[in-house]
């Protein structure tokens, strides 16, 4: 990989990690190179980024480099948010939202391990939107929020109770989707092909 397309990629980890960041020797762990490289492509991405005058900029925060925007636009950032919400949610969101509806009550990490990605935007725009509320904490190590849905949630979805959702859809085992997709091509094929 040659240093643009090292650095390309460091972009995306940055964007990925979000909020949380991510330091020099997790970019070296990924990228399979030494951790003093790492940090010294971070720092040359930060200038690039500084020099080039992007809407967005790399920050160090106690030992991780995050994305973060620029302080000097925060004028148009508060503009955007005293804006109406739109009516229509993100993808993100309705998965994030079904997830809590059918599992509730759940942690935000309990939705990340069922969706496989981050939820952190999606749980703040339903909570901003009010259609999940915290309900409680669990158990265990750091006490975790637990989110459930709200009145609000059944009034948008138009929602007596929580019994009236719908079933969650059945989840067939892998398995069985290869056999049947086995089956179903085996149908395909012309006659010649298949085994006596």
């Amino acid at each position: 990989m040659d240093s643009n397309e090292i650095k390309s990629v460091i972009e995306g980890l940055l964007f990925i990690s979000g909020s949380d960041g991510i330091e020099a020797k997790q970019v070296a762990d990924i990228l399979e190179i030494d951790a003093e490289d790492a940090r010294d492509y971070l720092y040359d991405l930060q200038s690039d980024f500084n020099r080039e005058g992007r809407g967005m900029r790399i920050v160090e925060v106690a030992g991780a480099f995050q994305l973060t925007t620029r302080p000097e636009h925060a004028l148009y950032f508060e503009r955007f948010a005293q804006q109406p919400q739109s009516a229509t949610l993100s993808q993100a969101a309705i998965e994030t939202l079904a997830i809590i509806a059918y599992k509730q009550p759940i942690t935000r990490s309990g939705i990340e391990e069922v969706r496989g990605v981050k939820s952190e935007r999606a749980v703040n725009t339903l909570l901003s939107r009010q259609l999940i509320k915290e309900v409680g904490r669990a158990e265990g190590p750091g006490r975790p929020i637990l989110f459930g849905t709200t009145r609000e949630f059944l009034e948008y979805f138009g929602l007596r109770d929580l019994k009236e959702l719908p079933p969650p859809p059945a989840i067939v085992p892998l398995d069985d989707l290869e056999a049947e997709e086995e089956e179903h091509l085996l149908f395909q094929m012309p006659d010649m092909f298949q085994e006596e």
